[in-house]
């Protein structure tokens, strides 16, 4: 390679694709969709570049049809897991001493086939294997995917820049290693962006990973994975290991060559990765990097100078987008009791006009929960709704598993600020709702910051310049992405890093050059031009 100092080039977010009738876009999703939908494929574990095969097998179906299988994948076990680490090991001597620029061409040009050639393959991937509608796949599976690719490269080069000053007779610097050891990748199903970004990250700086992808989002993994080898990702820099999450992971940590865990699912299982890491660290070569984003029980706090109409759409859109299976989706409501009838009225009327049903057809808002064990949570948070004293279904409440996994968008109202569905994760398309006196505007936002042991996203919404500053005064620790007057879902790479405190992880924010720096060890270097050579000092003289 040249000898150059390298610039990457400055990144823009990806343009989203409105997917009008008549457009371009929209005839190739099309089409995309119809030959998905007609072939079943066969996914293996990818090992060292290699596909294996291991016999023990499990089913990708479409969550709004779950008798359609798109593909049989196939399990790791405790030896496939066991190969990857190998992999990733043997694959460390060299990549972790490749330029940078050499591997972050490799991600720049994985952003690029994205965009370019593949965006409506892993588009489609996403909608038939997450039941994402087009809007919901195009801004994450092609945008914020390709947008992860081409920034990370540029806050990489950010981060190797700064360096310490030097005296005279002296050269101070300052190298990003990799860490010494694997990167375990553990990511979920409802983010085609944060599937390809927890393993890629890791990688853009010199480290090998083995990526376990989450049961219900294989399928669309696997897609992501072809794009990074037609790329020219090098073998074994990521090994794809699908399979039960305990048998997988029991195997990672257990290796002491661990070096690093990136996350993204339940507080729960963060927690019991965090215990386990803890019990074995004396059988580690080094202290395992733990970074972990973990769920939310995210909030939209009115003031009563709220704009009604711009309200309204926030909750529509924060809470039932993607069927509320997004982290930052809205999840409670804090409405003030003079504002409330007028908000209630606008609702309910919008909610009505909402279309439930196949994402293949493009006018349907919402499309099905994951799985069935999603199903089944949020069907119990409904039917405790149903029976408490303390709530009110007031729209929605349907379900309805007989071809897909289908959740009605829901509105529930409490009396209770405490209730269990104002302080529980249920990831599903359910909204609660507590009316406050308009009086005790403070008194609530004090409430709401301390309903929850979560704190990833929040928003506020008013016209007053006052309520606002008090609102981010009070909830400053309620959310690590803390939005006013804008729904709490929506972070852009390069624009809102993402990332929350409390129950919701260690807020190293992905989307910026803070995750990054997560997954390298500095080295001081310093040369001496002239040392001394002699060990006596002047104060040692007599005279």
């Amino acid at each position: 390679m040249s000898n150059a100092i390298f610039q990457v080039p400055c990144p823009n977010n990806e343009p989203v694709l409105a997917y009008e009738p008549g457009s371009q876009e929209r005839k190739a999703i099309k089409k995309a969709l119809a030959e998905a939908s007609s072939r079943r494929i066969d996914i293996p574990c990818v090992i060292g570049g290699r596909p294996v095969r291991t016999g023990d097998t499990g089913l990708s179906v479409m969550p709004h049809d779950h008798g359609h299988v798109l593909a049989v994948y196939h399990k790791a076990g405790p030896a496939e897991v066991a190969a990857a680490i190998s992999a990733a090991r043997e694959a460390w001597s060299e990549w972790s001493r490749a330029p940078w620029e050499v591997r972050a061409a490799v991600f720049l040009k994985a952003a690029d086939i994205l965009t370019c050639r593949r965006r409506a393959e892993v588009n489609a991937a996403a909608m038939l294997d997450l039941s994402k509608t087009v809007h919901q796949a195009e801004i994450d599976s092609a945008c914020e995917l390709a947008d992860y690719w081409r920034f990370n490269p540029y806050f990489q080069m950010q981060i190797m820049r700064p360096q310490p000053g030097s005296p005279a007779s002296a050269w101070n610097m300052v190298e990003q290693r990799p860490l010494e050891g694997f990167v375990f990748a553990v990511t979920p199903f409802n983010f085609a962006s944060i599937a390809g970004n927890l393993p890629t990250a890791p990688a853009m700086m010199g480290n090998t990973v083995v990526w376990k992808p989450a049961s219900s989002a294989i399928y669309t993994a696997y897609a992501i994975m072809q794009v990074l080898e037609e790329a020219g990702l090098p073998a074994g820099v990521i090994n794809l290991v699908p399979g039960d999450g305990p048998v997988v992971g029991g195997a990672a940590l257990a290796d002491p060559n661990l070096a690093g865990v990136h996350f993204t699912g339940s507080s729960a299982t963060l927690r019991g990765i965090w215990k386990t890491v803890g019990k074995s660290i004396d059988t580690y070569k080094c202290y395992p990097r733990l970074v972990g984003e973990s769920g939310g029980k995210d909030f939209i706090f009115a003031h009563v100078s709220s704009e009604p109409a711009a309200l309204v759409t926030a909750l529509l859109r924060g809470a039932f987008e993607y069927q509320g299976q997004k982290c930052s989706a809205a999840s409670r409501a804090y409405i003030p009791d003079s504002l409330w009838p007028h908000v209630k009225e606008s609702l309910l009327a919008e909610l009505a006009a909402i279309k439930v049903g196949d994402v293949a057809d493009f006018s349907n808002f919402m499309g099905a929960v994951i799985d069935s064990s999603a199903f089944q949570k949020i069907s119990g948070y409904l039917e405790m709704a149903k029976t408490s004293a303390e709530t009110e279904i007031v729209a929605g409440g349907g379900v309805d598993n007989r071809s897909g996994y289908f959740v009605q968008p829901t509105i529930i109202l409490t009396h209770n600020p405490r209730h269990r569905l104002m302080e529980e994760e249920i990831f599903g398309p359910v909204l609660s709702i507590y009316v406050y006196p308009e009086s005790a505007y403070e008194d609530t936002l004090r409430l709401c910051d301390s309903t929850s042991a979560y704190a990833l996203t929040g928003s506020v919404f008013a016209q007053d310049r006052r309520a606002i500053h008090t609102a981010a005064n009070v909830l400053r620790h309620a959310a690590g992405n803390f939005y006013i007057n804008d729904k709490p879902t929506g972070a852009v790479v390069g624009q809102q890093p993402f990332g929350g405190g409390r129950a919701s992880g260690t807020n190293d924010k992905a989307g910026s050059a803070l995750n990054l720096q997560r997954w390298a060890s500095p080295r001081s270097i310093k040369e001496n031009f002239c040392p001394p050579t002699d060990f006596r000092y002047p104060f040692m003289k007599e005279s």
